[in-house]
């Protein structure tokens, strides 16, 4: 039972991790991992105080965006402009409303393709709707369930309110779930000149995302993209770039990283499991060599030798732990499926952890069983016949 909770334990949490990671991977591949976005370069300087201070570059202006986004034509590439407009809003209609949590996204035609983003019912925003600042509407899953009673095509055309602005619905999002974006269904979108007029100021910080087809593009796209920011921007040759750039494979390599971690401090648990199952094994096993003392005497009398009385013990171990471990990766499998249900995740089946509990297993039912098996073998048989 020890063995298995271990077991439990060490499939369990790499099959979960497995599986959320392998659900954020499909994310980014879907956005291809081929996207980059480009941001304001910050930087930590010492003040003349000793002390230290964040300093910002200004931010990436919705000419600059727009500008970069005419000339930015590397093969193959599509750039978007969005811009954060809200994180409290509160939708409207009729009598339903939605809690004060919404947030809203000034966007153009390109950003939901970019940013993996799929239309349920409806369609996406036009070129023309964009530029002109229609009051159209796209929402995420959770604004139908609040205002719709969870029907996405009695979502479409209606007239909904944002604050006291009125925008006609014209799509709804596919759910994008908790383990991918958080908050992503809570979320709506508006053309991005209507957000530019309700929600712009001056040097408001608008988001410029570029997407390649290929993945072998990337390098170059993006150096391709330094040099027209810098046009953008207007910086003199001997002035070093004010902006980063950001690779969306960077996010899932840093994803990865955190993932390493837990599977060590699982690794870490189960050692630490596995030792307490095998310090209770050996001393069944030296209570079972206690007790099968005349059967030992007995086994020697009529010719084993010790070599048999040692494979005999050891073997017994080993299935002992091997029990142990197919309960555990029976009920770690079980604990990994019911993760990847609960985040609406494909389920990965977890045939290198199955492997690793076997060998863990093996080695377990090894380690403690071989000083038992050792003791039994060095019996004596004239002296174990003689034991009661």
């Amino acid at each position: 039972m020890i063995i298995a909770v271990g077991i439990t334990c060490l499939v369990g949490i790499l099959t979960a991790t497995d599986t959320i990671l392998f659900s954020i991977s499909d994310s980014f591949n879907r956005v291809g991992a081929n996207s980059f976005s480009i941001y304001p370069k910050r930087e930590t300087i010492k003040t003349n105080t000793g002390g230290e201070m964040t300093k910002r570059a200004d931010p990436i202006i919705f000419d600059q965006a727009i500008k970069f986004k005419e000339e930015f034509s590397h093969g193959g590439t599509m750039t978007s402009v969005s811009t954060f407009c809200l994180s409290s809003a509160e939708l409207k209609f009729g009598k339903e409303k939605t809690n004060p949590t919404v947030r809203v996204y000034g966007i153009d035609e390109n950003y939901l393709d970019v940013s993996a983003y799929d239309i349920k019912e409806g369609r996406n925003f036009t070129g023309n709707e964009v530029m002109s600042g229609d009051h159209k509407v796209i929402i995420g899953k959770d604004i139908v369930d609040l205002l719709f009673n969870e029907k996405s095509a009695a979502a479409m055309n209606q007239v909904i309110q944002i604050g006291a602005t009125r925008y006609k619905v014209i799509g709804v999002l596919e759910e994008k779930g908790s383990a991918v974006n958080n908050g992503a269904d809570r979320r709506v979108f508006i053309p991005l000149l209507n957000a530019k007029r309700y929600y712009g100021y001056p040097n408001k910080r608008y988001d410029v995302m570029s997407a390649v087809s290929q993945t072998t593009q990337l390098d170059n796209a993006i150096s391709s993209g330094i040099g027209v920011m810098r046009n953008v921007r207007k910086l003199k040759v001997s002035e070093e770039n004010d902006f980063v750039i950001r690779k969306s494979d960077g996010i899932l390599e840093r994803l990865k990283e955190m993932t390493t971690q837990l599977r060590l401090a699982t690794f870490a648990i189960v050692f630490i499991t596995l030792i307490g199952a095998a310090i209770g094994l050996m001393n069944i096993m030296l209570v079972s060599v206690t007790e099968r003392t005349r059967e030992i005497g007995l086994r020697k009398a009529i010719g084993a030798t010790s070599s048999n009385v040692l494979t005999q013990f050891l073997i017994e171990a080993v299935v002992i732990t091997l029990i142990g471990g197919l309960v555990g990766i029976v009920f770690g499998m079980a604990m990994g499926y019911g993760i990847s249900l609960y985040f609406k995740t494909s389920f990965v089946i977890p045939i290198q952890w199955m492997l690793l509990a076997f060998i863990v297993c093996c080695v377990t039912g090894i380690v403690s069983g071989l000083y038992p098996a050792m003791k039994a073998a060095r019996l004596d048989p004239i002296e174990s016949l003689r034991y009661e």
